[in-house]
């Protein structure tokens, strides 16, 4: 009981001292794009992988739900959805993670909700070998970006990012587009939303951790760290969102 305190009050104390706000963002009028961040069995089917929930969690759940709510709303007005796959060879784990979502293990593949995806003329795959998905789209033997060419290609003025993990693989992708948008490496690009309710991120407290052998360092508390996510996009020009009207 008082480490479940304790943990409350610390969040309290997050909430207050770094404070995030959400608003309604109206995407009318606007070429709008949707970017879904490794929604795969890996990160988001129970007992899928290493990585993968072990039990049923209704922030992840809820991450599902919204993500396939949203994106066929977008599938139905004909606006582009990008979705990224971490993707791994076998044998080349990414530090300081366990092996996860390898290429033929199935854990690199669409959560059971989102494999409509593979049919969906509006939906581009792209698959990813590092934490990064901005990084993971670049071409090593020539300068393309697969991200940049996407959102150029539709002349995109706004995207909206969901996926997980709030504070890794959401919180890189989104913090390298900000700067790159800031570069003008997409020059019709002014708004990057982040959708609270279509993210989600792992859930593994110090007790856990402790009584893995992983260590304390390990410890990543769900909620906290969802919230620490969102202030740093936030705090970067990243527009948090409640809600989307399109």
């Amino acid at each position: 009981m008082a480490d479940t305190v304790t943990g409350e009050a610390a969040l309290d104390a997050v909430r207050e001292q770094l404070p995030v706000a959400l608003c309604a963002f109206d995407a009318r009028g606007l070429k709008c794009g949707l970017v879904v961040v490794d929604e795969v069995n890996g990160f988001a089917t129970v007992g899928a992988g290493a990585l993968a929930p072990r039990a049923p969690n209704a922030q992840v759940s809820r991450m599902v739900e919204e993500t396939d709510r949203l994106a066929r709303v977008f599938a139905g007005r004909g606006l582009p959805i990008a979705a990224f796959l971490d993707t791994h060879e076998p044998g080349k784990p990414e530090p300081p993670y366990p092996p996860h979502c390898e290429r033929g293990t199935g854990e690199e593949e669409l959560v059971p909700a989102l494999k409509w995806f593979h049919d969906c003329p509006q939906a581009t795959l792209m698959r990813k070998d590092c934490i990064n998905g901005f990084v993971g789209a670049q071409a090593l033997d020539s300068g393309d970006n697969g991200m940049v060419r996407w959102v150029n290609a539709g002349g995109l003025e706004a995207i909206v990012v969901v996926g997980i993990c709030t504070d890794v693989c959401v919180m890189d992708f989104v913090l390298t587009m900000l700067s790159a948008r800031n570069h003008a490496m997409m020059p019709a690009l002014r708004d990057i939303v982040v959708y609270e309710a279509g993210c989600a991120t792992y859930d593994l407290p110090r007790e856990t951790a402790l009584s893995l052998g992983l260590g304390e360092t390990a410890s990543h508390p769900q909620t906290l760290t969802h919230h620490l996510g969102l202030y740093f996009m936030a705090s970067r020009g990243a527009v948090l969102a409640s809600s989307v009207r399109l």
